[in-house]
């Protein structure tokens, strides 16, 4: 199997995996809706992550939202997807940064029987 993002499919064989016709795979790029590489010679090459993005763009339209409306929900879930990765790093970083003030802590402390002396064990003057 091909890598995630390396483009590999011809026109034909994208849209017969996305379920569409390759005539609506030149539209969508034309919209924006899709980017796929190109060979030197210029033709079309699509990776499983465009087939993915197709797919979710049949989905959309299957409910019924036009091509711009489809548009708009592929760049919030981007904007989405981008927000939830950034908030995943911060979370893992205040642990981190938790862990070792908790760290600190722990260097810091005394065991008691050396911080107590007992008033029964001064030396007397």
């Amino acid at each position: 199997m091909p890598e995630y993002h390396q483009a590999v499919y011809v026109i034909s064989v994208a849209a017969e995996l996305a379920g569409v016709h390759p005539q609506t795979l030149r539209i969508y790029e034309r919209k924006g809706l899709v980017d796929p590489g190109r060979t030197s010679g210029g033709s079309r090459r699509y990776s499983e992550a465009d087939i993915a993005q197709l797919r979710r763009i049949q989905e959309l339209t299957n409910e019924g939202l036009n091509l711009a409306g489809v548009k708009r929900v592929l760049e919030l879930e981007a904007v989405v997807a981008e927000l939830q990765a950034r908030n995943q790093r911060l979370a893992a970083e205040a642990s981190e940064r938790v862990d070792e003030v908790h760290r600190q802590y722990r260097r810091d402390l005394v065991p008691l029987n050396q911080a107590v002396v007992r008033y029964s064990d001064r030396p007397r003057r």
